[in-house]
């Protein structure tokens, strides 16, 4: 690898990073699994895979999976050509390279496949790499609609291949720190959840400038537009795809879809929401884009209410809570807090205050005989706070999929798993443009609106 190449994440957080690991009264760091330890990889066991799109996210994936022991990328497909160029000079040495995908799927020497193309291109390039009998490892949301959901898990269930879906907090320590003290009842009885994620500037809110030589000799349009109405050569909408429906998912794709498997993993679910109410709208990047810059979107999770908000009009800070009757699990990129709360009065009622004397001096004398606690003994509420490493960080989501292409044991974020977190995103955006309350509908395969 000639340089290192950063996420917008992890451009954005290296420091912060350091600084959340560093130890704080009351906390505790969590170490991630080692995978240094299983450096050693017998030749026959090595992993050779090939990655179709090596743009933005393609280029990370390319950049992190290189970097694990027993994997070895061979050959990258991109209808961009000076993307071929870019993983050259990841990998550090030459690699096949191609504008036609289908050619790495019929080469014998590739195990596994990546995929980190746009959204309406998911479908096709996965079902084609398992038809082609390939592993495949799939940028979220796995799906551009619900049709393609249901026809990739179709594919993945014929052809009996690993398949997991790209959202990597799945993998986390922090996650899974979270979901431990969910299961162990430390906020007793769930009865809210809510997440924010909010960016305030030009690239996060997708306004990528396009590569400077982009043109119809070096790159295939005709081929990147895929099944949607045709339209000119635009390079805006090549690095900006993510604005409008016809190529993308929107913030529910690009962002929702993070907290929903964080969510999920931490509760222990793997379902479709019951009910999906969204709002928004297009308040600040009117560039002509037709998906919303602000999306608050209210899930109901069995009978659990989910408010998760996303905004790329107002930075604020990305934090899932986990509400319940004995206190607060609170999960953000570089921590997990967990606060304890009693639920029960920590001083007499304030509703006595409308008593008469008569009633509310005995009542007043008799609680603080009850509850008050013999003095120098008070008891102390304290919270407790695990640092771990950046819960959206791809190694360990993609030494898991490397790991489990070897073993062919299961991973967690498979393709139902996928399936489902992506309806509910294709559930969040078909809110907002009927202006409805929508369900999936099992029987017909569908979304529907509440009568």
């Amino acid at each position: 690898m000639t340089k290192s190449l950063f996420s917008r994440r992890r451009f954005l957080q290296t420091t912060a990073s350091a600084a959340g690991a560093s130890l704080v009264p009351g906390s505790i760091f969590l170490n991630a699994e080692s995978i240094s330890v299983a450096a050693l990889v017998a030749a026959s066991d090595r992993v050779r895979f090939g990655i179709v799109g090596v743009g933005m996210e393609g280029s990370g994936l390319l950049s992190t999976a290189i970097q694990l022991p027993g994997v070895e990328c061979v050959a990258a497909a991109d209808l961009y050509d000076g993307r071929h160029e870019l993983a050259r000079e990841i990998v550090g040495k030459p690699i096949r390279t191609t504008r036609r995908y289908q050619e790495l799927l019929d080469a014998k020497d590739i195990d596994a496949i990546l995929v980190a193309v746009p959204d309406h291109w998911h479908k096709q390039v996965v079902v084609d790499a398992l038809s082609a009998g390939k592993d495949v490892y799939c940028e979220k949301p796995m799906s551009h609609n619900p049709a393609d959901g249901l026809a990739m898990v179709a594919a993945a269930r014929k052809t009996d291949r690993i398949v997991q879906i790209g959202a990597q907090r799945t993998s986390s320590v922090l996650c899974a720190k979270a979901k431990e003290l969910y299961d162990q009842g430390a906020i007793g009885d769930l009865n809210l959840i809510e997440a924010t994620l909010g960016r305030n500037d030009p690239t996060g809110a997708w306004e990528y400038p396009p590569p400077p030589d982009l043109s119809p000799q070096n790159f295939d349009w005709e081929t990147w537009q895929g099944t949607v109405p045709k339209k000119p050569f635009d390079p805006l909408t090549f690095a900006r795809w993510r604005c409008w429906k016809e190529y993308g998912t929107g913030v529910a794709g690009d962002l929702l879809v993070h907290l929903i498997s964080g969510m999920q993993t931490v509760i222990g679910v793997n379902e479709i929401p019951k009910r999906v109410s969204a709002f928004g709208g297009i308040y600040r990047w009117k560039d002509g884009r037709n998906m919303p810059d602000v999306h608050p979107v209210l899930f109901e999770y069995g009978n659990i209410p989910v408010y998760m908000r996303l905004s790329l009009g107002c930075e604020s800070a990305e934090v899932t809570r986990f509400q319940g009757s004995k206190g607060v699990i609170e999960l953000r990129e570089f921590s997990v807090t967990y606060t304890p709360q009693t639920g029960a009065d920590t001083s007499p009622s304030y509703y006595a205050f409308s008593f008469p004397a008569r009633l509310k001096d005995p009542y007043f004398k008799q609680w603080h005989q009850e509850h008050d606690p013999v003095p120098g003994k008070e008891p102390m509420s304290q919270s407790v706070t695990y640092n771990g490493n950046d819960y959206d960080d791809l190694k360990p989501h993609l030494w898991k999929f490397f790991q489990s292409v070897r073993s062919r044991q299961p991973v967690l974020q498979d393709v139902v798993f996928g399936h489902n977190t992506a309806l509910a995103c294709h559930l969040a955006n078909e809110s907002y443009f009927r202006k409805s309350s929508v369900y999936w509908d099992s029987s017909s395969q569908s979304i529907q609106s509440f009568a």
